[in-house]
């Protein structure tokens, strides 16, 4: 009996470690509308996380070249665009990577932390900020 407590709780302890992970892919929310507008798929390889876009909702954009992206991104395709790059964990959080606004060109520092099961996504100039939630994709 004292065996098959010991293997439930490690059981749990995988499950409970596996779903607070940030890794896997996400659904980002239009922030004034509440509608999903796309799938980012982060992953971790060496320490450091990164995140493309693997989804567009709005069909239209789905062909779109990031034109005002800078260096290595510009004028790459939006689906499969590299967004987050180089973040690292401290502690719950990921810092000292950035996020990319592909609707204007822009990088942001970024930070990237769970909070009650969705992710929450701040991009940042100094102390002018911004925070998204995205939430994790049921498919």
């Amino acid at each position: 009996m004292r065996n098959l407590f010991t293997l439930a709780l490690l059981l749990l302890i995988g499950i409970s470690a596996h779903a607070q992970s940030v890794t896997g892919r996400w659904t980002t929310i239009d922030d004034n509308t509440g509608k999903p507008r796309s799938v980012v798929e982060l992953t971790e390889k060496n320490g450091k996380l990164s995140g493309r876009i693997v989804e567009l909702y709005e069909v239209e954009k789905r062909d779109k070249l990031c034109d005002k992206c800078p260096g290595d991104r510009h004028n790459q395709r939006v689906v499969g665009l590299e967004i987050v790059r180089d973040m690292v964990k401290s502690g719950k959080e990921w810092t000292k990577g950035t996020i990319l606004d592909p609707e204007t060109g822009k990088v942001y520092d970024c930070k990237i932390w769970l909070e009650g099961g969705e992710l929450k996504v701040r991009g940042y100039v100094a102390f002018f900020f911004r925070t998204q939630t995205w939430v994790k994709e049921s498919k």
